[in-house]
């Protein structure tokens, strides 16, 4: 079966399921595999696919010290369509998500089944669902600038085939799956638009590979 993608915001569902993940920030046109194993969250999935949008929010929760209660979670996150599923058999379901726009939480729903369910807000991002090209960054730029990064973390990256991709592309893939703490990749996921997203990634790229190459010099004192 095929599914028409949604091309503007009318085209989006008023309310969604969202599952918080810490660390985990999904953007639109990049993918996310998941590894679904919890009862709620397997109704959750299950649910989406009967449901015909087959969309899901993934959103992280705050930084908390209490366990009680629901997580409190971030108000910005991104829907993304379960464009794969597999059932394992030891009854894990593994998806991938390709996200399709940011979303900012109105408000929160009644429970389903387990699962969270938020009204959405998708005005501020509507723009998400064309695809911009930046022209004026390249692959090559972005890995010039991340260079210090990746050497101070021992990443190993295939260099010729990142700068094959086009900048705004990479920024994106890189934005979702650099080891930065969830506060960093939450601004990155909030960032306006790539130009804004590759300021802060930089950013961030710098201060983390400046403070490990100090602490790496400091050991060797």
């Amino acid at each position: 079966m095929f599914y028409n993608l949604p091309k503007t915001i009318a085209d989006l569902p008023e309310t969604l399921p969202i599952f918080p993940l810490t660390g985990a920030v999904l953007l639109p046109r990049c993918k996310l595999p998941l590894n679904i194993f919890e009862p709620r969250y397997l109704n959750m999935v299950f649910d989406s696919l009967c449901n015909g949008e087959r969309m899901i929010g993934m959103i992280q929760p705050m930084p908390s010290g209490h366990t009680d209660g629901p997580l409190e979670t971030y108000r910005i996150g991104c829907a993304g369509r379960i464009t794969a599923f597999e059932e394992t058999n030891d009854g894990r379901v593994l998806i991938n998500l390709t996200g399709l726009c940011r979303f900012r939480i109105v408000e929160e729903l009644p429970l389903v089944r387990g699962y969270r369910r938020i009204k959405t807000d998708w005005l501020p991002f509507a723009t998400d669902l064309i695809q911009i090209q930046d022209a004026t960054i390249s692959g090559e730029e972005v890995m010039r600038v991340l260079a210090p990064f990746f050497e101070a973390h021992h990443l190993r990256a295939e260099w010729s085939s990142l700068e094959r991709i086009a900048g705004s592309d990479l920024i994106d893939v890189l934005a979702m799956n650099l080891p930065f703490p969830p506060e960093d990749k939450q601004a990155l996921l909030e960032a306006t638009d790539t130009a804004a997203r590759f300021t802060i990634l930089r950013q961030i790229a710098t201060l983390y590979a400046a403070r490990d190459i100090d602490q790496a010099t400091d050991t060797r004192h």
